[in-house]
Parts: structure tokens; sequence; C-alpha cells
């Protein structure tokens, strides 16, 4: 909005009707004989405006030209109104490059602090992933974190427990950047705490959920799988808070790990199923969130979950598992953007006559 000196400055509403008026207008308009239920044209008739001459460039209003009374006291002439029309005409060109422009720099500012907000959200999440895999004689672990674009709130963690148990957690923040990363370190922090206290995996569950729920963020929350692993007599504890389901791979064919639970901070008073299952020489366990078998093609067909469980079933297990997954993820995806993070963790116990020395590794 332009005005002469000493006049406010004034915003008019996108419903205003005065905007069509002024859009196909020919030439200034004198404020007193527009006749309009206008917010705006009441606010320019109460700041003194006399005369309003549109700014429209290519069929758009760009602006508006306010002038108040002239000094003299006399009215615009016609004189007056065609120098004010050739004005607008030139004028227009010019405010339309200048918001163009203030548009642009505007949008610049917001890549810059979102790619700010995102790297922000980098470190936090790196941060707070485990930066060494334990090492477990008998058994193999391996993990591998591949972030999207964007980032999303994948997390992975390995718990010591006493008696030698180790406890393992893949979960999934709804959402992306800052308060997906903030949200995700302080899951973590809620689920290790309760981890030390309750060594049954529904009850950390539970737990992690009454503390979560009260301070939950609108429209946002955390699914998770926690499992508990004695690695002397191969039991696997497990619970679910609405995770992908994991495979557990056995000479004779793969199932799901399967347990009912609501994703965390959702609803208060809820219980976690909390099921068990030995993991036999040789079998293996991958732990997945939602990123791989959710990713489409460039054609927009999906990874889909009966492939994801096609090469749990024909491909290797632990680091060699992770690598063909992802290996195949390429292949599928070709050229299309990941659209979400891809966590993947894999447990493997030693086949018999086979003693693994503890050996483990973290992929990237």
């Amino acid at each position: 909005m332009l005005n002469d000196a000493g006049m406010p400055p004034l915003d008019i509403g996108p419903d205003d009707p005065i905007l069509a008026y002024f859009a196909s207008a020919r030439g200034p308009a004198e404020v007193d004989a527009l006749n309009f239920d206008s917010p705006a044209v009441a606010a320019l008739k109460a700041s003194g405006i006399k005369l309003v001459v549109p700014l429209v460039n290519q069929g758009e209003l760009v602006g508006l030209l306010n002038l108040g009374p002239r000094m003299s006291e006399q009215d615009y002439s016609t004189d007056d109104r065609t120098l004010l029309e050739r004005l607008a005409t030139q004028a227009a060109p010019a405010v339309r490059v200048a918001l163009l422009v203030r548009a642009q720099e505007a949008e610049a500012r917001a890549r810059e602090r979102i790619a700010q907000e995102l790297e922000v959200a980098r470190l936090i999440q790196q941060n707070f992933l485990p930066k060494h895999v334990p090492e477990l004689i008998g058994w193999q672990l391996a993990a591998r974190y591949q972030p999207a674009r964007e980032v999303g709130g994948d997390f992975y963690d390995f718990i010591e427990l006493p008696e030698g148990c180790l406890g393992i957690v893949l979960g999934d923040v709804s959402g992306k950047g800052v308060p997906a990363a903030l949200l995700m370190s302080a899951t973590r922090a809620v689920l290790r705490a309760s981890a030390q206290r309750l060594m049954a995996p529904g009850e950390v569950l539970r737990r992690a959920n009454e503390v979560l729920c009260p301070d939950m963020p609108r429209n946002m929350f955390v699914t998770c799988f926690y499992a508990v692993l004695d690695p002397v007599s191969a039991r696997l504890r497990y619970a679910n808070a609405g995770q992908s389901l994991p495979y557990l791979r056995t000479e004779t064919g793969v199932v799901e790990l399967r347990a009912c639970g609501m994703p965390l901070g959702l609803l208060p008073d809820m219980g976690y199923d909390e099921k068990e299952v030995e993991v036999v020489p040789g079998a293996s366990v991958l732990f997945h969130s939602d990123g791989l078998a959710e990713a489409h093609d460039v054609e927009g067909q999906m990874f889909g979950m009966p492939r994801l469980r096609a090469l749990v079933a024909s491909g290797s297990g632990g680091a060699e598992l992770i690598s063909q997954l992802l290996a195949e993820l390429g292949r599928f995806a070709r050229a299309g953007e990941q659209e979400d993070d891809v966590t993947l963790v894999t447990l493997e116990r030693a086949p018999d006559g086979a003693d693994y020395d503890g050996s483990h590794e973290r992929v990237g």
C-alpha cells in the first residue's frame, strides 16, 4: 500500500469486496463515492483519504496509491486524475517487481532457516544414536541408520541391563525436523530410565507412555519396539508400541514377532502385550522402521512388506542382510528421492558348530 505523507498503512482482508472493485477500476476512485460494506472503505474514510489510485499490472492488483485532501483544499482536477493514472501505469510494474524481489528474499531466508533447523535436527539425532554396537559372545549385532533429506524421528538404542541382558530399541517419532529430534531424545531418555528399573518390556513401554503422555506435543506420538535379550538362554522377550513388526528367520522360514500396543504418547493407561521367543542357533532377527517398506519408486509403487519378507527369507543375516536390503532399495527407488528415514538393526545367533567371538558391526 502506498500512501502520501502522514497516512498510516492500510491492510485489506483477502475477502474484502473492495479488492475486486479496485482490480477492475479504471483510473482514480473517490473514496467518498464508494458505497461498499467494506472494512477497508470504512478505514479509508476514517483516515481522511480522498482519492485511491489502483496499481494494476497484468490484470493483478499490486497496490493502492492513497491520497488525502489537497493542500489547497480544492478538489482533484481532471488533469490531476490524468497525471495520477499515468503515474499508476508506470508505477505498477515497478511495484510488482519490488513485491517479487521481497517474496524471493523472504523465501531465501525461509530456506536458510529450514536448512539450519534440519542441521540442528541431524546433530541432535546423530548425537543420540549409539556410537558402538555391543559385543556379545555367540551373537552378532549390526545397525544402520540412513536418513532421508528431511530429518525424521527414527532412532535405535542398545541398553545394557543386569545379569548380562541387553535391551534393543527401535522407534520412530511422528513428524520431522527439530521437534521430532527433540522428542526422540526425550523418548530415548525415558526408555533408558524405565528399562533400568523394570526388566519386563511391556512394563517399560507402559511406564514410558505414562511419562510421555502429559507433555506430548499435539499430533505427535512415538512408535517403538522394545526387546530384551538374554544371551545365555537365547530368550528374547519383547513388546510393541505400534512399530513395524520385526522378522525372525530360522531354517524353517520367516515369522513376524507380533505383539499389540498403542504408540507412546497417544493415550494414558495403556497396556502392552509381552511375548517371548527363543532365538535358535543360526537364526536372525531384523528390526526395521517403516521407511523401507513404505518407500516408493518413481512410478509410485510401494516397496511393500511382502517384498521385504521375501528378501529376509532368501538373504543372509546380520550386516550382510542390511547391505542386501539397502542395495535392493536403491535398485527399486532408482532416481526416486528417499521419503523417510530407514533404520535397520539385526541380531544373529551363531549356528551350531560356530562360535561368534562377539564381533559386531555398525554399518554407517
